[in-house]
């Protein structure tokens, strides 16, 4: 037997209703960086704690070499509510001293960004706790660290930050990380190895999680399991894999011949030109139409705008865009708040000052869209959601919703199905149609529940005892059966794991209509959607190559921002005809991208059919496929000289 650093040795473990462990012999060493997947209660977060000490097996042993120190991010953190955030995270460190070490800067002003230090932690929201018990950790030095969904509450940028700084927290070969978390992104990032916690025991694999991919769906083919519906969703996400975006990365972690046979026979996720057309018939031609839209919220705290607070600063925050708007006054109307709005009147026209989080957005939604929204947190992405489905008014510009829109909202919150806590499933069903259409075949409620990784044995549970990834998958599953034609999801994959990603995944690819998407998630923004956008200094951003185009653009920015000198725009000059000549312009420049963006997936469609056309054309003749060849390549030149005006057009804008 190896003789590991930390390691579990025959180790058994059972509660009172399920086995968790059986017989398990498994351990860490120096230099592993492990990323552990499983179903929702296999014991993922119960094997930390059999690693850390806090969980004794019922059977075996767990080793650790001496000396060995061991940190853990736990779902539940120690902090104690009568503690600042200088205390807790930082042990009472004094601004100098953290701040003179290039790490500990880093750590501080990527996770605490925004914060004040002598803040009570009680008075923190949850997101906020998060980050200040993933710094306490991080500014340590630990052997072997352990993190528990790690990802929760954090934004892209911060995502992206967290996962560069575990890569080279440690020398090669040395240190060691267990990472238990549900962005598939991370854990192909960062990872070189993978556990899958399933049945009782732990399976290792090579490599991150693409990796782990292939080698699962291997294992499943060569042992011919009977779990077909799971096999068959791993291989259509392995295709997604191969395919698209993960599979052009230079940093490729599996082999892409051997995955190509195992995909051959696997039919592409989504057939859009399908999609679209059944959307089409469903929705008509407007679905949601923001023109000229301005959204302002009036008398935001001038001095916090300003950054004369005693917040600790933030490596990416977007320091917030204050304006003001002129509109039609209206002596009846009241602010959102009831309150009377804020500004000067002039005759029949009101200006409204404060923090503008969309300015003058041009954004048009078509049917069948499939859309993805990224931004740092506090950027507006939930305003923009709430200006599409109309929760929210715009203060300036107007939002036109297409007549026969039926909008659903999927949100970060349960609060609908805690209503519906003391029904049972079957109860709750019931009050839905007893059959649906879904891929050509005709499917009860209960079976679209099954699809959603629920047994038929559940129908009789009350939502109440659900957990709270089965909470998020029924609440889905009630949205659907209210066939709704437009679908908004702010962070759908909250509390999920892995499979039940790409259950719900699966789902949505054969699911006709309008769908946005706002995640921090990448793996599962680019894999639901088609075209992703980003809010950036209140404008919507067209992202060409995905998220990483985002990205780039923040660390470009942080560039410009390091090195130019600051240069004062025409409104801070108090020139106001040359500031009206600039939002003209923009405004113009922003209905021209705008224009091209519609041409481009227009352009999208058109080679995606004929390049079906062409594998399915008599490879005999030659004269025909020279001529789809033709168009093909003609609608390729059509698409470059597009994008590189749209290209143009954004350097502009910036």
């Amino acid at each position: 037997m190896p003789i590991y650093d930390l390691g579990l040795e025959h180790v058994a473990l059972s509660f009172a209703t399920k086995t968790i462990f059986t017989d398990v012999t498994q351990g860490i060493f120096e230099g592993d960086r492990i990323g552990i997947v499983g179903r929702n209660g296999d014991g993922k977060s119960t094997l930390l704690h059999l690693l850390k000490g806090t969980q004794e097996p019922d059977q075996g042993r767990v080793t650790m070499r001496n000396g060995l120190t061991f940190g853990m991010l736990d779902q539940r953190d120690p902090l104690k509510d009568e503690d600042t955030v200088r205390k807790a995270a930082l042990e009472n460190r004094q601004d100098y001293e953290w701040a003179a070490d290039p790490r500990s800067r880093e750590i501080v002003e990527s996770l605490l960004g925004g914060m004040e230090l002598e803040a009570k932690v009680g008075t923190l929201s949850g997101g906020q706790r998060r980050r200040v018990d993933l710094a306490r950790l991080l500014l340590r030095d630990w052997d072997i660290l352990a993190l528990d969904e790690p990802t929760n509450h954090l934004d892209l940028l911060t995502i992206h930050w967290l996962a560069e700084h575990l890569k080279n927290r440690w020398a090669k070969n040395s240190g060691a990380l267990l990472l238990v978390t549900h962005d598939r992104w991370f854990l192909d990032e960062v990872c070189t190895s993978m556990w899958e916690v399933h049945d009782g025991t732990i399976d290792p694999f090579e490599g991150g999680y693409s990796a782990y991919m292939l080698q699962r769906v291997e294992r499943e083919r060569q042992a011919d399991l009977a779990e077909t519906k799971r096999r068959n969703l791993a291989r259509k996400e392995l295709a997604w894999l191969t395919r698209g975006a993960r599979a052009r990365s230079t940093k490729q972690k599996f082999h892409v011949k051997a995955a190509q046979e195992l995909i051959a026979d696997v039919p592409p996720m989504r057939n859009s030109l399908e999609l679209k057309r059944m959307a089409t018939s469903r929705l008509g031609k407007q679905v949601v139409d923001l023109v000229d839209v301005t959204k302002i919220y009036p008398g935001t705290d001038s001095d916090a705008a300003e950054g004369n607070d005693n917040r600790v600063p933030s490596p990416h925050a977007e320091r917030p865009l204050m304006g003001s708007v002129t509109v039609a006054a209206d002596p009846d109307k009241d602010g959102e708040d009831g309150q009377d709005r804020p500004g000067t009147a002039a005759a029949d026209t009101l200006t409204i000052s404060g923090h503008k989080v969309l300015d003058d957005v041009t954004w048009l939604i078509g049917p069948g869209d499939r859309f993805g929204i990224v931004g740092a947190n506090g950027a507006g992405k939930s305003t923009l959601l709430g200006l599409i489905d109309g929760s929210v008014s715009p203060t300036a510009g107007h939002v036109k919703v297409g007549k026969t829109v039926r909008f659903a909202v999927l949100t970060q919150r349960l609060d609908e199905l805690e209503k519906l806590g003391r029904y049972r499933i079957k109860e709750v069903l019931s009050r839905y149609k007893p059959t649906y259409l879904v891929e050509g075949k005709e499917v009860s409620p209960s079976q679209l529940m099954e699809r959603l990784g629920f047994e038929s044995s559940q129908l009789m549970t009350r939502i109440s005892d659900l957990s709270g990834g089965q909470k998020r998958r029924m609440q889905l599953l009630l949205i659907l059966l209210d066939e709704p034609n437009v679908l908004i999801m702010d962070e759908p994959g909250n509390d999920l794991d892995t499979d039940m990603l790409a259950v719900m995944e699966d789902m949505l690819d054969s699911w006709p209509g309008t769908l946005i998407v706002v995640s921090h998630d990448r793996y599962l923004l680019e894999r639901v959607t088609d075209q992703q956008f980003a809010l950036i200094n209140g404008k919507v951003v067209h992202l060409p190559g995905g998220v990483q185009d985002y990205l780039d653009m923040v660390e470009s920015a942080d560039r410009e921002a390091a090195d130019a000198p600051s240069q004062t725009s025409a409104k801070e000059t108090g020139d106001p005809n040359q500031a009206k000549a600039e939002r003209v312009a923009r405004r113009n420049l922003s209905k021209q991208a705008s224009a091209i963006e519609r041409k481009l997936a227009k352009l999208a469609d058109q080679r995606k059919e004929l390049e079906r056309q062409m594998a399915e054309h008599d490879p005999g003749d030659y004269q025909g496929l020279n001529e789809l060849n033709s168009k093909l390549k003609d609608l390729t030149g059509q698409s470059d000289q597009l994008e590189e005006e749209w290209l143009t057009i954004g350097e502009e804008l910036e």
